[in-house]
């Protein structure tokens, strides 16, 4: 195994994750790692399409602009997910660290020469896009059907599946506007159905960021709910 990727947090969960061991040294010669501080943008909207990239640790948004030019975050990236768009000249998004990141960086070129060349990596490459099809279908429903608070509850249900699979706590990454913007609420709604998730002994709010699930199962199923 190469170097670089012994100590990779995420080597049995992203893209490069069914490579072999000559497979995944030939493609970390391509990377370099690069740490992002919250707020700061490795992808602009507009842009040359430049860089590839496997997060490795923190979320990061992803951002489109309206035709009113206001930005609405359409996807939320986190440790093990995949970043960029290979054969596309420009960026159709901007990507921006919601919390202090880490990722491992590829030219968008040689991303794509790695592609042609490593079967494995093609195939799980369009696993993974046929996933993120399946999870944008999924965010569309629940935006257009659901209720407020079957919205907050579906957020916070993915979010632990992703920052804290084995259950317990985790910090949002998202403050509640950001969460208001994420759901298409306001801050007040969100704010109030985090408040009777913790009346009703669903969660428990730790600060202004942390949260422990206290009964996963009740949040499952109002994150279902109408």
């Amino acid at each position: 195994m190469h170097r670089g990727c012994e100590d990779c947090a995420v080597r049995d969960r992203a893209v490069c994750a069914p490579l072999d061991d000559a497979e995944l040294a030939a493609l970390s010669k391509l990377g370099r790692r690069r740490r992002l501080r919250r707020g700061e943008s490795v992808v602009f909207e507009g842009d040359d399409n430049a860089v590839c990239a496997n997060v490795l640790s923190g979320v990061l948004r992803v951002n489109a602009t309206t035709p009113a030019g206001r930005e609405q975050t359409v996807a939320l990236l986190y440790p093990a997910d995949f970043l960029g768009r290979p054969y596309a000249r420009s960026s159709t998004h901007s990507v921006t660290a919601l919390t202090d990141a880490e990722l491992c960086v590829f030219p968008r070129t040689l991303f794509e020469r790695a592609i042609g060349d490593c079967s494995p990596l093609e195939n799980q490459l369009l696993r993974r896009t046929l996933d993120d099809l399946d999870r944008s279908r999924h965010w569309m429903m629940l935006l257009g059907r659901k209720s407020a608070g079957a919205k907050v509850a579906s957020l916070l249900v993915d979010m632990a599946e992703r920052l804290a699979p084995g259950g317990g706590a985790f910090d949002l990454p998202l403050t509640r506007g950001e969460m208001a913007d994420v759901l298409g609420l306001n801050i007040e709604t969100v704010s109030r159905q985090l408040t009777r998730l913790a009346r009703d002994g669903v969660i428990l709010l730790r600060g202004r960021r942390g949260i422990a699930l206290l009964d996963s199962h009740a949040l499952g199923e109002r994150a279902e709910a109408a």
